[in-house]
């Protein structure tokens, strides 16, 4: 199937991000018919001239973000512009994330393909072996500092910028925030990795660099957060859990600084604590 065959088929509209269903709750001594508002997941396959690289459980929201920032992030691309054409396709299974890629990076991502070893799991998609699973991550430059009461009251503008997760309080969030705009984007979705691409894809697509912001997470910071964080070129992470050993000895390799158990006052800083200024209220435990 070619492109023209592809652009043929007419595509319906994705479902909507979340369903309110039935269900039976207990609230003290009784049980009662009642509601909830849950979030949707569904598949989502990523598909380049025509191949599938990956297939993704997720929030159906947010997916032309969705299929820039995992592109970047998993280093199929370098820039949206290699990207030559988009189209979301809905089918019966799951939504299609069709991308056509200009012809150098086609060529580079067909011999990509022609390497890798055979199929893989969500997570880490499309890689080759155990060494590319805990590949180095790119190096971040020193740009930036920022005060202690920056990262709380970032964090602070988390929570009521979450409007699928006041709905369902099932979704992870991943934001970006600098001192002079405030939140300046925020994407949702059931997994914190898609949360993470969606938020790449919006400021890759909006051409808004992260050098000197903070990228935020409403989840535990994993390996591949990391990763995903270092392309991306942020060089703080914050994050309302604790981070993994592997994610905490990644961020110190590339020069990210990762602050994590950030509730309320608090904080925590495992790496590179230098961005952090004086007047930051954290403490090591």
């Amino acid at each position: 199937m070619n492109e023209e065959d592809w652009n043929e088929e007419v595509p319906s509209e994705p479902p909507p991000s979340s369903v309110t269903l039935r269900c039976t709750a207990r609230r003290g001594p009784k049980l009662f018919d009642s509601t909830r508002t849950v979030p949707e997941e569904t598949a989502i396959a990523f598909t380049y001239n025509g191949s599938t690289h990956a297939v993704m459980m997720a929030t159906p929201s947010d997916l032309e973000d969705f299929a820039v920032g995992f592109a970047i992030t998993e280093g199929l691309i370098e820039s949206q512009d290699e990207i030559a054409s988009f189209e979301p396709v809905v089918t019966e299974l799951g939504i299609e994330l069709r991308c056509w890629l200009r012809e150098d990076r086609a060529k580079a991502y067909s011999a990509r393909r022609r390497s890798m070893a055979g199929p893989t799991g969500c997570g880490l998609c499309g890689i080759e072996s155990l060494e590319e699973a805990t590949r180095p991550a790119p190096r971040v430059p020193a740009l930036c500092q920022f005060d202690g009461d920056e990262i709380i009251a970032a964090m602070a503008t988390l929570s009521p910028a979450q409007k699928l997760n006041a709905e369902t309080r099932a979704v992870h969030a991943a934001g970006f925030w600098t001192p002079a705009q405030g939140l300046v984007a925020l994407r949702e979705d059931v997994g914190r990795h898609n949360a993470l691409d969606k938020l790449v894809g919006a400021l890759t697509r909006g051409a808004i660099s992260a050098a000197r912001g903070l990228v935020l997470m409403t989840s535990r910071v994993s390996i591949e957060l990391i990763q995903k964080a270092a392309r991306l070129g942020a060089p703080v992470l914050v994050a309302v859990s604790a981070p993994t050993a592997a994610a905490i000895r990644l961020a110190e390799a590339s020069g990210i600084t990762l602050v994590a158990v950030a509730r309320g006052n608090d904080f925590e800083v495992f790496t590179h604590p230098q961005r952090i200024s004086d007047r930051a209220h954290y403490h090591v435990a």
